[in-house]
């Protein structure tokens, strides 16, 4: 697949990508458990498509520590142990949040009200942040068919 578009060499599209990689260190710094963040990132890009983000975001959680039986499992999260309550409420609340258009009244209460009980309200906003931020990352690379597979942990900062 040939891109279609050098997003980072465009300087309208740079611009964009500073800010928004900005408020990604935001919730990279949160206290939202980053294996948690790897796995939302993971869940959505899978959902949405996105070939380069989940090369990158499975890389990277490979690269921190987390095990290949995890890693393998995150797209049957509801019948796999390996996930804790907190993390498989985190990933309810991706499925719900990334599939908005498909759910007549978008994120259930109870996707929300089990979330809360395992995040405190900065952990949740931090949970949220990050779910808007990888789908608009998803959307990006999606639209301009960024090719995946050549992504190092690390190459991005």
């Amino acid at each position: 697949m040939e891109t279609r578009l050098n997003y980072y060499a465009s300087p309208v599209a740079a611009k964009f990508a500073k800010y928004i990689n900005s408020a990604g260190k935001v919730v990279a710094d949160s206290t939202l458990p980053a294996a948690t963040q790897e796995l939302v990132k993971i869940r959505a890009s899978q959902i949405n498509g996105c070939g380069f983000c989940t090369d990158m975001h499975t890389k990277d959680a490979a690269h921190a520590g987390e095990t290949s039986v995890r890693l393998n499992l995150i797209a049957a999260w509801r019948e796999a142990k390996v996930f804790t309550e907190a993390e498989r409420a985190a990933l309810e609340l991706t499925e719900q949040g990334t599939r908005i258009a498909d759910a007549a009244g978008g994120v259930s209460d109870e996707a929300w009200a089990n979330a809360a009980k395992h995040y405190d309200e900065e952990q949740l906003a931090a949970l949220v942040s990050l779910i808007a931020l990888i789908n608009t990352y998803n959307r990006m690379n999606v639209i301009v068919q960024q090719p995946a597979g050549d992504y190092q942990p690390g190459q991005f900062g």
